[in-house]
């Protein structure tokens, strides 16, 4: 007989009328919500496996938990989908990280569930004890604040500072431990093999199990039952595991592990914790990807996977016949190539060796392949490490992820002037993840680094001879940043060549404008200064923000009084700022009009909606262009 569907989450608009369902229907909910993510994420993209691996937490936190009153933060925010969903964005998910829709991260703009605004790292404990200190002060003693926080992220430096504080502190704090032994490339690090220590030994979970039913008989006699198989608990676990457990070293009351996708029990489990107050970690076990198979077992491959067909599991990938590369692709071709070459060069990632295609190197090369975890700090200053003995790491953080490594970059590579090679992917407006992820500011806040060169390739063959240049003897800290998606060239494995440093070159000679570029947004002035016959515009390709070619501007303050400058970065310190300082320190006379990311946070939406936004794709150039 067909089973008959009861189309219950249709009917669930808030957690509070999730909470009108019946605790034996939460089972058809988890599998209305799965059905609900494979549906929308199939037709319009987005991150795909976390979500369908958290689906039975998410329904059991708000099954139990008070939202919004009680605090939830998602920590990066990628298995946020059906929390949104639960949360009264059920008819509005299909906008999901599309321009002007809903975003893929928790926003608290967004919703009043969304307690905290995420998309970076490791930042949910922090911020969850600081809602519970907050809730302390106010004298909120039933207000609790849950961190949601995967694996991988728990590997961030910030993760544990923030548990550190957290065990000292006595504020109403849970965290919860969603341990799927996966990022979006395989865990790495101490942590993982750690709470798979926990996870896997069966001696320890079977004799836990079976003091659990033993004392839960007699909890009806002694209400202290619950105590007393705490203490057993952590004595259990330092006898068997040899180790004491990280997490109550810290001070935090440590439950698990228990089944993450048995949602009737994790219902039990968060209530009791409810009742006690204090810092305390769950322990989850889940599989990412949970209810789609392909997802579960290719779980790299479907952390973001695209569109693809609910019914075979098939990708739809665009026909990539003639095209031009991925700049990510460029570099991981590029750096194996100059790695055979040059033995001392390494490749350093922190957890993105897909992402940034590292991975390359990696298959050729493991030993000289570094995959850090999420610890961009780290990342860094062991890059310096390395270059203080004679090797030259290529550094790749995206341009928004290096932010969190900035102090480092300043005390630990440029004041020593160290010969690292910072390779910034993602740098420009990046798409659909929003601001978050957008990388609006590195040439910003570079350009003030002492002793750092800064560049960026107009194309997949300026990208290949920065990265040559950059690894020659001779160089300190070398930046150089490329946006996300393809480049323009196909034909792009041209022989290498070494860049003048600090020089640019005039691509095009004009009489009436001077339009001045820096990176791959250079090819919408191409576009647009071929579309505008009316005005004779000469394009300077900058190529270096620092040190600039000075001469070159000499030369062009020299013949031209309107002047363009073009950048897919922060309207405030990068590549115009650097022209009008260059302006007012010569004492010139010019119309300078400056394109850029503007001086707000622009959302998500493609990348050619963005461009259009900010004013800067070829079309809004051409315009400008056709009126000067």
């Amino acid at each position: 007989m067909e089973e008959i569907r009861k189309n219950i989450l249709e009917t669930i608009n808030s957690p509070a009328d999730l909470k009108k369902v019946s605790e034996d229907d939460l089972i058809e909910v988890c599998r209305e919500l799965r059905e609900k993510i494979i549906d929308e994420c199939s037709e319009h993209p987005g991150h795909f496996g976390a979500g369908l691996g958290v689906v039975e937490l998410t329904v059991a936190l708000h099954y139990v938990f008070d939202a919004p009153y009680d605090n939830i933060i998602w920590d990066v925010g990628h298995q946020a989908y059906p929390h949104k969903i639960l949360t009264g964005r059920r008819e509005v998910f299909h906008t999901n990280r599309q321009y002007k829709g809903i975003s893929g991260f928790p926003k608290r703009s967004e919703s009043p569930y969304d307690a905290f605004g995420t998309g970076h790292s490791s930042t949910s404990i922090s911020a969850a004890l600081g809602m519970a200190v907050a809730a302390q002060l106010n004298g909120e003693k039933d207000r609790l604040s849950v961190a949601v926080i995967g694996d991988g992220a728990m590997t961030g430096g910030e993760a544990f500072e923030g548990l550190n504080n957290a065990g000292a502190n006595n504020a109403n704090l849970l965290v919860i431990l969603n341990d799927n032994n996966m990022a979006i490339d395989p865990n790495v690090g101490g942590m993982k093999e750690y709470l798979l220590d926990i996870t896997t030994s069966k001696t320890y979970n079977k004799l836990k199990d079976d003091v659990w039913h033993i004392l839960g008989r007699i909890n009806k006699i002694s209400p202290g039952a619950r105590n007393l198989i705490q203490k057993i608990d952590n004595s259990v676990k330092s006898l068997l595991l040899k180790q004491s457990n990280l997490f109550e070293a810290l001070g935090f009351r440590y439950f698990g592990p228990v089944d993450g996708h048995d949602v009737n029990h994790l219902v039990k489990v968060l209530r009791d914790l409810k009742d006690i107050q204090g810092p305390k970690l769950l322990h989850c076990i889940t599989v990412k990807g949970k209810g789609f198979k392909q997802a579960e077992i290719h779980q790299t491959d479907w952390h973001a996977p695209g569109k693809f067909n609910k019914e075979t599991g098939e990708r739809i990938k665009e026909d990539r016949t003639d095209m031009p590369p991925k700049f990510q692709d460029v570099f991981g071709n590029t750096i194996l190539e100059l790695a055979r070459t040059n033995p001392q060069i390494v490749g350093i990632t922190p957890a993105m060796p897909t992402g940034c295609s590292l991975n390359i190197m990696m298959r050729e090369m493991p030993d000289r392949c570094f995959d850090v975890g999420i610890a961009e700090q780290h990342a860094v200053t062991f890059s310096a490490g390395l270059a203080v003995q004679g090797y030259v790491p290529f550094c790749n953080i995206y341009s928004s992820f290096m932010q969190r490594a900035y102090d480092q970059v300043i005390h630990d590579v440029a004041l020593q002037n160290l010969h690292v090679v910072f390779c910034l992917d993602r740098g420009g407006l990046v798409g659909a993840d929003g601001p978050t992820h957008h990388g609006a500011f590195d040439l910003a806040y570079f350009r003030c680094v002492p002793n750092m060169t800064i560049a960026a390739p107009l194309n997949e063959e300026e990208l290949r001879d920065m990265m040559y240049t950059a690894q020659l003897p001779g160089n300190g800290p070398f930046s150089i940043r490329y946006p996300r998606g393809n480049g323009s060239m196909v034909n792009w494995r041209t022989p290498f060549k070494k860049l003048d440093i600090g020089k640019g070159r005039r691509l095009r000679e004009g009489d009436d404008i001077a339009l001045l570029s820096i990176g791959a947004i250079g090819m919408e002035a191409k576009k647009a200064i071929e579309a505008c016959g009316e005005r004779s515009v000469a394009w300077y390709d900058m190529r270096f923000l620092k040190p600039i070619d000075e001469e070159l501007l000499h030369e062009v303050f020299r013949k031209f009084k309107k002047i363009v400058t073009l950048e897919d970065g922060t309207i405030v310190g990068g590549l115009g700022s650097a022209v009008l300082e260059f302006m007012a320190d010569h004492g010139y006379s010019a119309k300078v009009t400056r394109l850029g990311i503007p001086d707000r946070f622009v959302e998500h939406g493609s990348q050619q909606q963005l461009y259009k936004e900010c004013g800067f794709d070829a079309d809004s150039i051409r315009q400008l262009l056709s009126t000067m």
